[in-house]
């Protein structure tokens, strides 16, 4: 294992000092604007400019590299978050926020995307799930380290919005330091919707609502929290503690993902989400107890969504497409990322913090009719015939080399080095998804 580990630890250095300034910037800012009392939709639009240039940094991203290389690319990028979350501290203005979170966004999804770019170039086939399994929970302890850091001091200051601008600045080091050749060039991604529609509906719809009701809670569950009056820690606890628990919950979703109806599975997540969504509406607790039990079970089924989402979609795709597949659906996500937080944010400031989880309702429940109709009119893929679940981080931290790091097929077949997810239609009609195999 230390074998193993050693060549890539300074990549997975540089991608834990990122998570850990992201998880601070995306923390402090919702807190410190309801505190400097920012309206809901403004903050909601917080998460609209975040998602905006996230999937913009996803698709130009490797445009740039191209053009002046990784280290060049990726030191500009963490040079622009760190500006960024400085100057947030520096212009306390609500419209200013929102255009520099969309930079934000912009930089970290393109400075992730080269740190996965450096790592999927040291894997080799017989170790890349265990080396996505690695990343993916330093990534996760990442993050959740720097929203609970939050809760050690004052949001009030200028304190928490220094030290997300430091770690972003000291992400630079690891790479910058490399000695490792330059990696292959970075994946690009063609959004085609009908392509991923005649692949899997399901994976269509239930992805974008996913998108819809993830990001409103990723923008606003700090807003929702300080609006009933928890405390700061507490608040903190309220953000991370839902990732911890849909990245638990993983687990046992994905053994019974892989052994029966994936649409069934995801069906009874959205429930549980619902049952939720409805317990914060009915009961509005106040208490920090109550809150905490209630968004745990939330994070334990939002967050289990999409990798159900992504293996279903992958199963039912003709040979050799995961990777083009997962990086359409990534594509599906961000446009509902971006959607979410402007409208769960109008929605509290007309109904108050409740209003969040009026949003994710509606969305779990578009998203159950949905999938049930699409049961009644489909068969189930045959268990020989499935793709294997595999566990993503629960966080915005996706791209579409996430996509080529946790597949396993993708070195083996000689697939990584090339501009792979492209979602072209294939031109000979035997390519194309057997009618038996569709959804």
């Amino acid at each position: 294992m230390f074998r193993q580990i050693l060549p890539i630890s300074a990549l997975l250095l540089g991608s834990f000092l990122l998570l850990f300034a992201g998880g601070i910037n995306s923390l402090i800012l919702p807190i410190r604007g309801s505190a400097e009392g920012f309206s809901t939709s403004a903050l909601g639009l917080l998460g609209t400019g975040w998602a905006i240039g996230y999937v913009l940094g996803c698709i130009y991203t490797p445009r740039l590299v191209a053009s002046v290389g990784h280290i060049r690319s990726f030191g500009v990028l963490c040079a622009f978050a760190s500006v960024g979350i400085l100057l947030q501290a520096m212009i306390v203005d609500e419209a200013a926020w929102i255009v520099i979170r969309a930079v934000a966004g912009f930089s970290f999804a393109g400075a992730a995307m080269i740190v996965e770019s450096w790592l999927n170039d040291h894997v080799q086939p017989s170790n890349r799930g265990r080396v996505f399994g690695i990343y993916t929970m330093v990534n996760l302890t990442a993050s959740t380290a720097g929203q609970m850091v939050i809760a050690l001091g004052d949001a009030s200051g200028f304190f928490f919005f220094a030290l997300g601008a430091i770690f972003y600045s000291l992400a630079l080091v690891p790479t910058g330091v490399s000695t490792s050749k330059t990696p292959a060039p970075l994946t690009t991604v063609k959004l085609d919707v009908g392509a991923l529609w005649r692949n899997s509906p399901v994976a269509v719809v239930a992805v974008f609502l996913v998108g819809i009701s993830n990001a409103s809670f990723g923008t606003l569950a700090a807003v929702y929290a300080d609006r009933v009056g928890l405390p700061l820690a507490s608040i903190a606890l309220f953000a991370s503690v839902p990732i911890l628990a849909g990245a638990a919950a993983q687990i046992p979703i994905g053994y019974f993902s892989d052994r029966m109806d994936r649409r069934k599975v995801l069906v009874a997540t959205a429930v549980v989400a619902l049952l939720a969504d409805a317990a914060f509406i009915i009961l509005t607790p106040q208490g920090q107890t109550l809150n905490l039990i209630l968004v745990s079970i939330f994070g334990a089924a939002i967050f289990a969504m999409y990798p159900i989402i992504v293996a279903h979609a992958n199963d039912h795709a003709p040979p050799g497409t995961s990777i083009q597949v997962s990086g359409g659906l990534l594509m599906i996500y961000g446009l509902g990322s971006i959607i979410g937080p402007l409208v769960a944010g109008s929605v509290m400031g007309g109904a108050g913090p409740s209003g969040l989880f009026m949003v994710t309702i509606v969305g779990h429940i578009v998203m159950i009719g949905f999938t049930v109709l699409r049961i009644s009119k489909r068969a189930a893929v045959a268990k020989g015939d499935k793709g294997e679940f595999r566990v993503s981080v629960p966080t915005r931290a996706a791209t579409p080399e996430t996509a080529v790091l946790s597949d396993g097929e993708s070195e083996a077949d000689g697939l990584a080095d090339a501009q792979l997810a492209t979602m072209d239609q294939p031109k000979d009609p035997a390519e194309t998804t057997p009618p038996e195999r569709q959804e």
